[in-house]
């Protein structure tokens, strides 16, 4: 029995977010290792085709589906759940799978929620999966492959976690031939890869060290930095985005990275992503001498008690300093917000926002409002306290309120969010700033600042 792999990414439910769609890295590391253990397996992105439910239902009528894989965030489940029962509707007899990191910490629900899924895969898929597909092709039960959650009877089946993947090594490079590049790259020419998984830190509003480990597991400089060349000189790929959590966990391996960058005379654009107790001038300064163009990074809070609600571990003053030298080299500072966790004020948040235009005067900041992702500690928080508003998962996206404190309304923390991006954007300083870089910076600059110029914001009945 030759088995058919489908793995899918699935569309946007309601308005699309925000970024343009980031390829499917997770699908990509799936599919290289069946491939690489000489099974059948396709890809299909709705967000790079642009697939409707019907387009998609259309495709797979064409094809032969053994087993359907679908991955999720939390914004994404109830659209997975929808390409789910699609999939059982044209093939009945096909195997559903669905991984990621919500369903890991809704696993039992996700499988009471959608009568058509099979299978639950926890955490780490990439072998879970390979697993699954070899018992299934040799006719064997699956009801005790370690990873997953099944059904059984009435109940469920929660097998036992498979261990984290520690040579990252091993792992092919992702499948990307799989992808549709061409619609990809028309959407943003960027080429995502990681290098790491774990993360040391224990923030309370992150499933990521929940998904993957309190431990930093690391690939090799040799292995990733094939992987730069290998796409650099297969796709001509110039810019790349680097995932990790937090990039310079290791400050020494980093700098290592750059060096071979360098030694390859690999002509590159790159970010990363970071904390800022996780960096020194000396570290940027080589990053940026191997084409490091931009340093984003969870600011999260210009008050250290939120800060140390949060567990971030990090002070205001670690992030002045830090972002003082992404600047004083040139590099392009973006700094996250996380507006409205719990403990949060009105007179905190707004502390935020101008702490923001503090350490990072022009280009970009993101303001993201507090939301709780299953798996987090946060969400439990919320949960036990009756503070839910809003419990579908198709609005999970960071830009509107999903529950309010006896601090902040729901209204409030909208009003706060609206006003962050009304008062970065509607500086002069900023303004001339980004004329200074150039037509294009100061045209879009000058246009943001109409916009957000014509918004009326009341705060604490004061208007803005």
């Amino acid at each position: 029995m030759s088995i058919h792999v489908t793995l899918v990414n699935p569309p946007y439910r309601t308005r699309p977010h925000q970024h343009p769609p980031f390829p499917p890295l997770g699908i990509g590391y799936l599919a290289a290792v069946l491939e690489k253990n000489n099974f059948n397996v396709e890809v299909i992105d709705c967000q790079a085709s642009r697939y409707s439910y019907d387009d998609y239902k259309r495709e797979i009528a064409k094809r032969e589906l053994d087993v359907v894989g679908v991955t999720a965030p939390t914004r994404l489940y109830n659209s997975a759940k929808e390409i789910i029962k699609i999939s059982k509707e044209i093939h009945p007899n096909a195997i559903t799978l669905l991984g990621g990191a919500h369903v890991t910490f809704w696993n039992e629900k996700a499988l009471q929620e959608c009568p058509q899924l099979d299978v639950v895969v926890r955490k780490e898929g990439e072998y879970t999966l390979l697993e699954l597909v070899q018992r299934l092709e040799a006719s064997k039960d699956i009801s005790d492959v370690a990873g997953t959650t099944q059904r059984k009877g009435d109940g469920f089946i929660f097998n036992a976690d498979r261990p984290y993947i520690e040579n990252l090594d091993e792992l092919p490079f992702p499948a990307r031939h799989l992808w549709d590049l061409e619609a990809i790259r028309k959407q943003e020419d960027m080429f995502y890869l990681i290098t790491s998984r774990g993360c040391t830190a224990w923030c309370n509003f992150c499933a990521a060290v929940r998904m993957f480990g309190q431990r930093y597991r690391m690939r090799s400089i040799q292995n990733v930095v094939d992987e730069l060349e290998f796409l650099y000189k297969t796709y001509h790929a110039e810019n790349f985005t680097f995932c990790d959590d937090a990039f310079t966990v290791d400050m020494k391996r980093t700098e290592e990275l750059c060096e071979e960058i360098n030694k390859r005379n690999l002509k590159i654009k790159w970010n990363m992503g970071t904390r800022v107790d996780r960096v020194s001038r000396e570290l940027l300064q080589k990053m940026k001498d191997a084409g490091c163009v931009s340093m984003w990074c969870g600011l999260e809070s210009g008050t250290q008690e939120v800060l140390n609600g949060m567990r971030k571990g990090i002070s205001t003053d670690q992030t002045r300093k830090a972002l003082k030298w992404v600047r004083e080299l040139g590099l392009k500072p973006t700094p996250n917000v996380l507006l409205g966790y719990p403990g949060e004020t009105m007179e905190s948040a707004l502390r935020s926002i101008k702490f923001a235009e503090e350490v990072s005067p022009d280009e970009i900041a993101y303001y993201n409002i507090a939301t709780p992702y299953p798996g987090t500690p946060m969400y439990d928080e919320v949960m036990k306290n009756g503070w839910v508003r809003n419990t579908n998962f198709d609005d999970y996206d960071a830009t509107q309120p999903i529950f309010e404190t006896p601090q902040l309304s729901m209204q409030d923390l909208q009003t706060l969010y609206d006003y962050a991006f009304k008062s970065f954007y509607t500086r002069p300083s900023y303004v001339l700033r980004m004329w200074r870089k150039g037509f294009s910076a100061g045209y879009m600059a000058t246009k943001n600042y109409i916009y957000f110029k014509r918004k009326k914001i009341l705060i604490s009945n004061k208007r803005f």
